[in-house]
């Protein structure tokens, strides 16, 4: 299975290069801190090591030993694990599900930090998000310099125009999210050509497009708007890099074609798999296409800057995005978000791990509808745009997915294929 290799194989590649990270980081500690840094340093690198070790000899998951706000969370998990009816007792790493121990080493690099001050801020993960945007930059200037043009006479557009453009954007925001850097282990997965022209090409490759629903969805509340209620649209994000842009890119459509009034975005409290976007990460993008020598892509950055300061682009990261929880958890685990989210006309949940979550991370058979496979998590009106990354598929029609399983075994985990899946809710 995808997650026997990924424990086996991604997982320690990822743990090498966060000690190699750290590594090559010691004398950037050392002048920042002293003797404290390199000493903070050498203990974080012992502490990964022998977590690595734990993994690859499939050692029982240990408890949670930091003080941090999350740990409490992490080892009552750690406890219904143990005592499922039918599990082995004492969960190990090759032994237990593979979003919780997926999850849980994520966890663990985040405390060999956080548990050694002073390089407790450090993102081991930052260099890599950065590399990812920087070598996205033909593909970020080809989408501000469409999105600039296209702001020019967005006014002008009737509704098929609009639908298109919508249409467009999800698109590109979809296939954005094959630049996934836990998926290739770190390795380079920037978007190198610009996104819109292959569109047409990849059309045969959404294996369920609710784009139609997702429209009405956005047109139908704008026309039931009154003065007090605004239209609100929440981007439960997942990479940094290009994806983030492409994100950001369609929340400004949004709001523009005045489809949606307030743009809620999600991000991770902690580094997380790698690439994903955390509030640090979010300034950070914005911050450098405000500054960058392209009048397109700085004129994109400044507007956003102006989103953020207005109040009508919101960043929000709850530590229950970084738990083990699959999502049908979260109205017990963190009622809180749930009554947040449920404020919401659409959420757009971008990627694998967020459909991972929303489908309980299950070997559905693929004909089992989305709804059914989301156990009661229905909060609001919800769409995913995900491509495929791990062998968790629902919602196909009758032989769909055995038809290309026959011509190509490597269907779901390749990120070939994506889903514009949309659930109404309730």
């Amino acid at each position: 299975s995808v997650a026997y290799f990924t424990i086996k194989d991604r997982l320690p590649q990822i743990l090498t290069k966060v000690i190699d990270t750290l590594h090559r980081h010691k004398n950037e500690f050392f002048e920042e801190h002293g003797e404290k840094g390199v000493e903070a340093e050498k203990r974080a690198i012992s502490f990964l090591s022998k977590l690595r070790n734990e993994l690859q000899t499939d050692k029982p998951v240990t408890p949670l030993e930091d003080e941090l706000p999350d740990a409490a969370l992490w080892n009552q998990y750690l406890d219904y694990q143990r005592n499922l009816p039918n599990g082995n007792g004492e969960p190990s790493w090759f032994q237990s599900p593979w979003l919780y121990v997926e999850c849980y080493m994520y966890r663990r690099i985040h405390a060999a930090l956080a548990q050694n001050p002073p390089i407790d801020n450090f993102d081991v993960f930052k260099e890599g998000k950065a590399q990812n945007f920087f070598e996205s930059q033909e593909a970020i200037i080809a989408l501000c310099t469409y999105f600039q043009e296209l702001l020019k006479n967005i006014k002008d557009l009737d509704e098929k125009q609009l639908q298109e453009e919508l249409f467009k954007l999800l698109q590109v925001s979809l296939w954005g999210n094959k630049c996934d850097l836990s998926f290739s282990a770190g390795e380079d997965s920037s978007q190198k050509s610009s996104p819109l022209q292959s569109l047409e090409n990849m059309v045969p490759y959404i294996l369920v497009d609710d784009m139609e629903k997702v429209w009405s969805l956005l047109v139908n509340a704008k026309k039931n708007r009154t003065e007090r209620s605004n239209v609100r649209v929440d981007i439960i994000l997942d990479n940094a890099g290009f994806e983030l842009v492409s994100d950001l890119v369609l929340a400004d459509f949004l709001l523009s074609s005045k489809l949606a009034d307030e743009v809620y975005f999600h991000g991770k409290s902690i580094p997380w798999y790698v690439s994903d976007t955390t509030k640090h990460d979010f300034s950070w993008t914005i911050r450098q296409l405000g500054s960058a020598n392209h009048m397109w892509m700085s004129r994109c950055g400044v507007n956003w800057e102006g989103n953020v300061k207005k109040g009508v682009w919101v960043f929000l990261d709850h530590m229950f995005w970084t738990l083990p929880h699959d999502f049908s958890n979260m109205s017990e685990v963190a009622p809180d978000l749930y009554a947040e989210l449920q404020k919401s006309n659409l959420l757009l949940f971008k990627g694998d791990l967020n459909y991972r979550k929303l489908t309980g991370d299950r070997k559905w058979e693929y004909t089992v509808p989305f709804h059914q496979a989301l156990s009661k998590f229905h909060p609001a009106p919800l769409c995913s745009l995900r491509t495929l990354k791990c062998d968790t598929q629902v919602g196909l029609k009758p032989g769909q997915g055995e038809q290309i399983q026959a011509s190509e075994p490597e269907w779901m985990v390749s990120g070939k294929y994506g889903v514009i899946q949309f659930d109404a809710g309730l």
